[in-house]
């Protein structure tokens, strides 16, 4: 394939044909086509946007190939943004047409082409502020808002050591034996008196 560049990628006949994942979809739904070289900034400034407006209930989030990870990405940066958002995830395959063509053309001709049908995973991601059925394939519940959280962890004291073992940095004799050391060099004519830039 060295002699040869890519021209142009497009999808199957078959492919442009079928219904997507969620083919009852309110007409007001939001469709984000999420590309390799989207960027992440930009597709989430719009979806943000629309998703604020009152009037936008849905949003889905389609990429294939290398886009899947930055797709998965926006989805999930913008449930951080929006909370309360309902999911439903659906993986498939999509087929794409490769077509390549030589690599210098012979004067006067459009030189040879080369195509190739691949299949590669592709996913699909919708989120919803009105509540969906928990039962089907895919769903997530909204995630818990981060500042309604009202557990922390308990602090346990720390257990006492075995005359021989070596104390943990964070055990009361260490924290003492460090603040002797600061002890040492906040001292009137220590070594290196004057300033003291915290490297050390």
């Amino acid at each position: 394939m060295e002699n040869f560049k890519k021209v142009r990628t497009e999808e199957a006949d078959t492919e442009a044909e079928s219904p997507g994942p969620f083919a009852d979809l309110a007409p007001g739904a939001v469709e984000m086509k999420v590309k390799e070289g989207s960027k992440i900034r930009n597709l989430l400034g719009f979806a943000t946007a629309r998703m604020e407006q009152p009037a936008t209930r849905t949003i889905v989030f389609s990429g294939c190939g290398r886009a899947v990870t930055k797709t998965v990405t926006c989805v999930e940066i913008l449930k951080r943004r929006l909370a309360g958002l309902h999911q439903v995830t659906r993986l498939r395959y999509r087929s794409l047409r490769e077509v390549w063509e030589s690599r210098p053309p012979p004067p006067g001709s459009p030189g040879p082409s080369l195509s190739v049908h691949k299949n590669v995973p592709a996913v699909s991601i919708l989120l919803s502020k009105d509540a969906l059925d928990p039962g089907q394939p895919g769903y997530q519940p909204p995630e818990p808002r981060p500042d309604a959280q009202t557990w922390a962890p308990a602090l346990a004291p720390a257990p006492p050591t075995a005359p021989g073992l070596k104390r943990s940095p964070g055990s009361p004799a260490a924290e003492e034996r460090a603040s002797k050391r600061l002890q040492g060099r906040e001292r009137p004519g220590a070594a290196g008196e004057g300033s003291w830039d915290g490297a050390g």
